[in-house]
């Protein structure tokens, strides 16, 4: 097989399994139009149209159908012999694509990736933090660090961090003046500092639990921002009320300079997981940072499913 026939076969298929030409030019880390033009070639070369498309959508034909049954369990042997050559020798190179929360690029990627580094030193990470949620295949990530409330139903999740606890609170000259609320519907008369989603630009609904089932509620106050960092600053210049999670507000709270209030409508849930498709095969250095991943944090005490349930 030519290296040019190669190339066309893999792009044929992650436009099958994309359903789009510009997620699948993602996964392959080329142009749109570069991708059509070899999915063009491809279908000159075979005489066949192997895609329907329209506007909104990229269909196999039939004919392109029957192609891809008969391709792809050929195509995962050879990126399977490819990855466990690599492991075998050491020379595992390559890119890996990950999405990650700022919160989470803080206290979890920041204190291994000097060590990631000195074990995979061919490895590139491509890292795009944001505090938005994303559909990782269809924006070409091989890997993302976000919590188990937004990993999809599809996706492969490993815990890698404990569970943990929202907290809600103000600065004690703060609560002197207008009170400490009773429960989460006491907030309407409370001044709270609101967090934006960098992605989406929506503003966060604060989320509480009671009578059994979790809840959500918009809040007002005089500040709305991006930076949870401005939105604590601010609570500490008695500014109002802020919702974060208990250990990135711990350092403020045992210094005294915020108290926690509402915590019976804040319990703890599941914390940080590492989720991924669920590909039969993956790059020997996608395969290498998982791996990495899972024994910087091993699972606790009892074995927890690693696949998404509902």
């Amino acid at each position: 097989m030519k290296s040019s026939e190669y190339t066309e076969i893999k792009a044929f298929k992650a436009v099958a399994e994309q359903g789009s030409f510009s997620a699948a030019a993602k996964v392959l880390r080329i142009t749109p139009s570069a991708l059509s033009q070899i999915i063009k070639r491809l279908e000159d070369n075979l005489g066949s149209r192997l895609f329907n498309r329209t506007t909104r959508s990229v269909v196999l034909t039939e004919i392109g159908l029957q192609f891809y049954q008969r391709l792809r369990p050929a195509l995962d042997e050879i990126e399977a012999a490819f990855s466990e050559v690599q492991t075998q020798s050491g020379a595992l190179a390559g890119t890996v694509r990950l999405h990650i929360t700022t919160a989470a690029a803080d206290s979890i990627l920041q204190p291994i990736l000097g060590q990631f580094y000195r074990v995979y030193p061919d490895i590139v990470l491509d890292i795009l933090v944001e505090d938005a949620f994303i559909d990782l295949v269809a924006d070409g990530f091989d890997v993302g660090i976000r919590l188990w409330e937004f990993v999809e139903q599809d996706m492969i999740a490993y815990p890698i961090g404990p569970e943990v606890r929202m907290c809600a609170a103000a600065s004690p000259p703060y609560l002197q003046k207008y009170g400490c609320p009773e429960t989460p519907a006491d907030l309407r008369e409370h001044q709270c500092l609101n967090w934006r989603l960098s992605g989406n630009g929506g503003v966060y609904r604060w989320e509480f639990y009671r009578y059994g089932h979790w809840f959500s509620m918009a809040v007002d106050g005089p500040l709305i921002t991006t930076s949870r960092d401005l939105a604590v600053t601010a609570a500490c210049e008695h500014q109002g009320i802020v919702f974060w999670t208990e250990d990135k507000l711990r350092p403020w709270l045992e210094r005294g300079e915020l108290v926690s209030v509402l915590d019976e409508f804040c319990p703890f849930f599941p914390g940080w997981h590492l989720a991924y498709p669920r590909h039969r095969h993956t790059s020997g250095a996608v395969q290498a940072f998982i791996q990495f991943m899972r024994q910087a944090y091993p699972l606790a005490e009892k074995p927890i499913a690693d696949e998404k349930i509902s």
